[in-house]
């Protein structure tokens, strides 16, 4: 069969297009473009808000590994239907949101969603594209169904400033949010029963235990696999970190050089317009960045890519110093689209290098050590950015971060040799 008739079908396939439209459900959160300014308007600061993002990282921390091992041993399609129960839970605490508790119970209940979702779905595919004999297409799978995630994303973000301009106040956007959770729920369980992957269910709990750890050992000892899953976390931590402080930037800019086009509206619906814009039109292009990357694998591979974006993630952050401290609205909207472009054209380059160095059978528990990694990274990024936000300035911060980020690096060159 000739290479281009394999990516026609790959695209025409029902299975694949299920998999992108689990995606694209899934990043249908209208809260994401206001998630801060909701936070903010609770009377607390950036660093309590870091609290509140540590406390979710924790709890994906605790069960991260123990998630991954869970499905790949009792089934990982069910996983996925429990994760978006936990999801659920998380958004009626948010819809509640009368205090700072219940805003921390819903953070841990979007924690345990978040750590029984991560690496699930990944491994799925994987199986899948086994099963079909198309295993070396993956980064053009990957970044394909990615892409359809981004395409929610950006949908979502433009839909939600109709949502939040006729609600009668932001927490309305939760209970929304619910409903294409279910879609999702119901989408998942159509899925083909073989993808479940439940194997050895009748182990005794100690042979369980003292499999994964062997499982886990097994994988810490593989040094390519190490190096990557270091670098994935730690940019993915970063990032996650600070990709929404353009919330609070955008804020304190548009309320202080106000947008020409805006002036009609009042202060707080300029901010959630041109949030709602501005997202939408990032995961827009992000998802084609998804989509395409795998064709620089015909210039450069994949660990050298890895390494460049980093690279310049840096330098944006340095940059963007610089451009806060002027009030260049338009320049910090262009560095953090820069930024949020990098973030989901590298995602499909982990991918494919962790998937030719690791066993099928540890996938998911790969995946899961990715994202556990990358949770305890922000466990403590999260508050201390946003210390240093409060104690001094977002702009600081972003300077520091960048100069960390050209710093550490050096230290994974040695990805270029990686294929």
């Amino acid at each position: 069969m000739k290479v281009d008739n394999i990516y026609i079908d790959i695209k025409k396939d029902p299975q694949i297009w299920k998999f992108g439209f689990y995606g694209l459900f899934k990043n249908l959160r209208f809260f994401e473009p206001y998630l801060y300014i909701y936070f903010l308007s609770f009377g607390i600061n950036l660093f309590q808000i870091g609290i509140l993002f540590s406390i979710r990282e924790i709890i994906t921390y605790i069960f991260e590994i123990p998630s991954g091992i869970f499905a790949d041993h009792y089934g990982k399609i069910t996983e996925l239907l429990i994760c978006f129960i936990f999801y659920i839970i998380s958004f009626i605490f948010f819809f509640i949101g009368e205090n700072y508790s219940i805003l921390i119970v819903g953070m841990i209940f979007f924690g345990l969603g978040e750590s029984f979702r991560s690496g699930t779905h990944k491994a799925m595919i994987y199986s899948y594209l086994e099963k079909k004999g198309w295993f070396s297409y993956k980064t053009f799978v990957y970044g394909r169904t990615r892409s359809f995630s981004l395409i929610g994303s950006s949908i979502s973000a433009f839909i939600s400033i109709v949502f939040v301009l006729n609600l009668p106040g932001l927490r309305w956007i939760f209970l929304i949010v619910i409903i294409p959770y279910i879609l999702d729920f119901i989408l998942i369980a159509t899925y083909p029963r073989y993808l479940n992957g439940r194997v050895e269910s009748d182990k005794s709990f100690g042979k369980f235990i003292r499999n994964s750890v062997d499982q886990l050992k097994s994988i810490w000892r593989k040094k390519k696999l190490r190096k990557v899953l270091l670098s994935s976390s730690l940019y993915d931590a970063i990032f996650k970190t600070i990709k929404d402080y353009i919330q609070p930037i955008m804020k304190i800019l548009v309320v202080a050089s106000g947008i020409g086009i805006l002036a009609k509206y009042p202060p707080k619906s300029q901010i959630i317009i041109v949030l709602g814009v501005i997202y939408g039109v990032f995961y827009l292009f992000s998802s084609i960045a998804s989509r395409n990357v795998f064709r620089l694998n015909k210039y450069f591979s994949s660990g050298k890519l890895m390494n460049l974006f980093f690279d310049i993630m840096g330098v944006t952050l340095v940059v963007m110093f610089f451009v806060i401290k002027s009030n260049l609205i338009l320049i910090v909207i262009i560095l953090f689209f820069i930024l949020y472009f990098l973030k989901d054209a590298r995602r499909p380059l982990v991918v494919d290098i962790a998937g030719d160095i690791m066993n099928k059978k540890e996938r998911a528990t790969v995946m899961s050590i990715d994202s556990q990694l990358k949770s305890l990274a922000m466990i403590i990024l999260a508050p201390f950015v946003g210390f240093i936000a409060d104690q001094f300035s977002i702009g600081i911060t972003f300077l520091s971060i960048g100069v960390f980020i050209i710093i550490i690096n050096r230290i994974f060159k040695s990805l270029q040799e990686v294929t």
